[in-house]
């Protein structure tokens, strides 16, 4: 992590196990972040926090190392199968792996079991996780109720609780989800609760004082240095300039690993195509490809196999992917929120970044929202004739299916049967 993204507190000097500060070292963690700092001390303490952060920020290492503190040094008996001791809920498939994976980079040499539960793919590879004691469940909360009704698994054995992106739970419709499970849990005054929010909204706060115990709130400012280390910018493109625009700068700018944020899936696809027809070999992701094509396409933009990743706003929240040098938001998003984080891709753990925003025809008026919720406006910059490229035509995703980046399309398939040749088709009749 860069110096600046820290503070002074290091990990050392809290009250940590030894076994936990041995992995961090090895993970080169050594000082906290501002989250970690306001938060660890009260946790360690048993008290509830409510954290109000934006992502990026290292809220989900706080609250993994609360929670192991809790399960290393309780007093109660050993993890037995169907009685977990942890639950951490998460809106979205991608945000539980990503907690999945970096409780497993924290905890791999301790003597804790982890279990993930999402939607979307392995069903009863899922199921077969409770066949043995698990510390901590990790999951959204569809999939979770689904396994605790076929009583896979109770709360009742629940020490800690965390809650993350809760205005985002309320945004999805799960909240009625959420609140099913808190109130199975054993009281908050007999375990230790977490919430972390972008947003402390009304709605956030009463579902904190509900199902917490007198939980301190925390505050880091939404235009704290992940927004400062942001160079942005806004161009004001007609409908038709988008595309060459997108392209001349790709061309300029040349950035080592970019997202392309797009409001539809529709708009990802065309961008997408023009982005191959061009040269510009490009990953594409949004809410309803398939979970296994989403993770395998994520994971070679992780790697660095492709540089460009055109996605929906299914990748402005949780994913860690590390040395993001550009943001692209060719549509606008709706509201400031989104803007933050979709821009908060880049600049991530101290790391600068940049965000070009496109103001074009439809969408200019969000941009009004956007200056409103970052208490600043953002440069705008002028259109000059070298920025836009006469795009080549674009390579049409064939039978309207969207193919792994780089892969070749999947030909149509008839509906009764396998496809057809140009020379098996049928010939009209004369």
């Amino acid at each position: 992590m860069a110096q600046q993204h820290l503070t002074e507190l290091q990990f050392s000097s809290l009250e940590l196990d030894q076994r936990l500060l041995n992995a961090l070292d090895e993970m080169d963690f050594h000082y906290c972040t501002p989250i970690q700092e306001k938060s660890l001390p009260l946790l360690l303490a048993g008290k509830d926090v409510s954290g109000q952060a934006q992502t990026g920020t290292g809220k989900t290492m706080a609250f993994l190392l609360a929670c192991a503190q809790r399960i290393l040094h309780s007093d109660k008996p050993a993890t037995v199968p169907g009685k977990p001791r942890t639950l951490i809920l998460a809106p979205t498939r991608e945000l539980a792996i990503q907690i999945h994976k970096d409780a497993g980079s924290l905890l791999q040499k301790l003597p804790l079991k982890l279990a993930i539960c999402y939607g979307g793919k392995a069903y009863e590879q899922q199921k077969r996780q409770f066949d043995e004691p698990v510390d901590i469940l990790i999951g959204t909360p569809g999939r979770l109720i689904d396994f605790f009704k076929q009583r896979l698994f109770d709360f009742k054995s629940i020490e800690a609780m965390v809650l993350d992106e809760a205005d985002r739970m309320f945004d999805m419709g799960f909240i009625a989800d959420v609140r099913f499970m808190l109130r199975r849990l054993p009281d908050p005054e007999k375990r230790l609760n977490m919430l972390f929010s972008a947003t402390m909204a009304q709605k956030v706060m009463e579902l904190a004082y509900e199902h917490m115990n007198q939980a301190q709130l925390i505050k880091i400012d939404a235009d704290s240095p992940t927004v400062d280390r942001i160079e942005q910018s806004v161009y004001h493109p007609a409908n038709h300039e988008k595309i060459p625009l997108l392209l001349g700068l790709i061309q300029k700018l040349q950035p080592q690993r970019s997202i392309i944020f797009a409001n539809t899936k529709h708009a990802t696809i065309r961008i997408w195509e023009y982005l191959e027809g061009n040269g510009m070999s490009a990953a594409i992701i949004s809410g309803d490809i398939h979970q296994n094509k989403r993770e395998t396409l994520l994971k070679k933009f992780h790697d660095g196999e492709y540089s460009i990743l055109v996605a929906t706003d299914v990748a402005s929240r949780g994913l860690h992917i590390p040395d993001v040098t550009h943001v692209f938001n060719y549509d606008l998003p709706e509201l400031g929120e989104d803007y933050v984080h979709r821009v908060g891709r880049t600049a991530r753990a101290g790391k600068s970044g940049v965000a070009i925003s496109f103001a074009c025809e439809d969408l200019a008026m969000n941009l009004i929202d956007i200056e409103s919720y970052t208490g600043r406006p953002i440069p705008t910059m002028s259109i000059t004739n070298d920025l836009l490229i006469k795009p080549r035509p674009p390579v049409k995703m064939k039978g309207g299916r969207m193919k792994p980046a780089g892969g070749k399309p999947q030909r149509p398939r008839h509906k009764n049967g396998p496809p057809r040749h140009h020379h098996q088709r049928r010939k009209k009749a004369v």
